[in-house]
Formats: C-alpha cells, sequence, structure tokens
C-alpha cells in the first residue's frame, strides 16, 4: 500500500510516496481506507524536527487526521463500508495516518458525518477535539462569557462554533482585519485585533490557541487554557484564584460523535481552503507553510 513516510527531517521536499506493508489490525482495533487527511501544524513541526523528544524513529509515516472507510470492524460493531473519522496520536502512538490502510482503536473511531463530503471530514479530528476537550476543560457553560484568542484559525473557528453551539456569549481576538467578519459570522459578539481594547477581567474562561498570553482578560476565580504548547506554560495566577492549563489533545471516538451530530444539525461547520492528491503532497505542505489560510489543506487519496 501506499504511504506518506520521512526517512530525515527537513524540508517539503523529504516527504516520500512509499509502498509500505499493510497493517493487521489486532483485537479491539478498526482498519480504515483512507479517502482523505489534513495537514496540522504538528505535521510540519515533525518533518522539520522541531518537536525533538518523543518523536517516532525514522522512517515514519505522518498524519493524525483520517476520514475514510472501514474495511474490516472488527469487533466494533463498524461494518465493512460504514463512513468514518478518526484522530491517531501520531506522536505517541507511531500510527500515522498517511497510508491508504490504517488501522486504530475502535474506540478513537467515530461515525462520519452525512451532511459533508469526506474531504470536508478530514478536517475535523484534531483542531475538533482540541477544540472540545479544551473547552471541556474550561467548563464553560451557557451564559459565561468566553474569550477565544485566535478564533478564526483551524481549532479558534471550530471552538467558537462549538461554544456558541452550547450557549456560551463569546468575543474574540484575531490576528487580521480579513478575519473580523468570519468570527461575527459564526456568533462571536466583540471581535477585535487589538488586544488592548480587551475587557481588563471581563470574561469567565479564555481559550488561547496561539500563545496570546492575554492573562489580565480573565476574571479572579476564571479559567485560562492555552494549546500552543511551544509558548510555554501560562503564567501563574494562581494569587487571583484562576486555573490555567496547557491543554493536549488525545484520542476520543466519543467526544467526535458529539462533533458529527453538530455537523449534522448545521452547528458546526469546516472548512476547506484548498485539496490537494496524494502525489502532490510536497506542494501542499508547501502552500500550508505559506500561511494566510481561509480553511484547511485536505489531501485526497
Amino acid at each position: 500500500m501506499r504511504a506518506i513516510q520521512i526517512d530525515r527531517f527537513g524540508p517539503p521536499d523529504v516527504l516520500g510516496l512509499v509502498e509500505a506493508p499493510r497493517p493487521e489490525p489486532g483485537p479491539g482495533e478498526v482498519l480504515i481506507l483512507t479517502v482523505a487527511t489534513s495537514i496540522n501544524p504538528v505535521d510540519d513541526k515533525t518533518r522539520e524536527g522541531a518537536i525533538g523528544e518523543g518523536t517516532p524513529p525514522l522512517p515514519m509515516t505522518l498524519g493524525w487526521d483520517l476520514a475514510g472507510i472501514v474495511v474490516d470492524g472488527g469487533d466494533s460493531g463498524l461494518r465493512a463500508g460504514d463512513r468514518v473519522i478518526a484522530m491517531s496520536h501520531q506522536l505517541s502512538s507511531a500510527r500515522g495516518t498517511w497510508a491508504d490502510l490504517v488501522a486504530l482503536p475502535a474506540k478513537s473511531v467515530a461515525a462520519a458525518p452525512q451532511a459533508i463530503s469526506l474531504n470536508e471530514a478530514a478536517t475535523l479530528p484534531l483542531p475538533g477535539l482540541t477544540a472540545w476537550q479544551t473547552l471541556d476543560w474550561l467548563a464553560v457553560s451557557a451564559g459565561e462569557r468566553l474569550l477565544i484568542a485566535g478564533a478564526s484559525g483551524a481549532v479558534g473557528g471550530l471552538a467558537l462554533q462549538i461554544a456558541r453551539a452550547r450557549g456560551v456569549e463569546v468575543d474574540a481576538l484575531v490576528s487580521r482585519d480579513a478575519q473580523v467578519a468570519f468570527a461575527h459570522d459564526q456568533g462571536a459578539g466583540v471581535v477585535t485585533t487589538d488586544r488592548r481594547t480587551l475587557r481588563d477581567r471581563g470574561y469567565d474562561a479564555v481559550f488561547d490557541t496561539f500563545g496570546a498570553f492575554v492573562t489580565e482578560a480573565v476574571a479572579d476565580g476564571g479559567r485560562y487554557a492555552s494549546i500552543a504548547t511551544q509558548a510555554g506554560p501560562v503564567p501563574d495566577l494562581s494569587v487571583r484564584g484562576v486555573r490555567t492549563t496547557v491543554n493536549q489533545v488525545r484520542e476520543d471516538g466519543a467526544a467526535l460523535n458529539e462533533l458529527t451530530e453538530l455537523v449534522d444539525r448545521g452547528s458546526l461547520r469546516p472548512r476547506v481552503h484548498s485539496t490537494f492528491g496524494l502525489h502532490e503532497i510536497q506542494a501542499a505542505h508547501e502552500r500550508f507553510r505559506q500561511g494566510g489560510l481561509t480553511g484547511k489543506i485536505t489531501v485526497t487519496f
């Protein structure tokens, strides 16, 4: 079968399309035929060698996101032909999803949304789970006020929609004027590009997607979560009674099922910026690195 692998770290030209052994699913696993995947910042960092300790040994198959068709559901209850989505924690499991066939734990797999294509669905797993799990940690509920820093990005845009579906009042910090309309369209109230205009201690919770560290915006006794692991820990706010975390995503099929339901209800809309074929993987990475995206880069098999 085909797989996208690297045998050394470096620029996109280290990505190679190779023949790899067909995976054999073990107990509790599902074998999936990949239809589409997407590129995430962690894929870019892994390819470059920027992850450091904890990187799987070379050569490695990259990829975290997966949308495809069940080939063998084992004893999971999934049947051959079912449309599914999944996320593989590639750094810890060394199970990359950029391959024709992928075997994953059944508990990491969920039904794909019916309202969108598998290409669109491939944009959901990693950013969707990151948004969902971080919002769960923040424990924001209807009527509370949430600030999302980076509300137009892949994670922030989904977090905004999920929070609004939960009845949360959301304001947004975005990086460019061109992103203001998107945040408003997704239900944000106040949207600004200037952190100096944020309300001091005006939010029950802050979801920081890029290391903005707008700590003065969170109310005393509130919660502050960052997903920007490269930016380091959130400053200690315990003197104000503020709980803080740097949240890291985990495999979670149950939460993926919740995301699927939101998509099929029309409460969550994934965004595809552009789509590349498998043989265009280097070009896809080059486009990802250019930035300025209005959605995710997807790759079809």
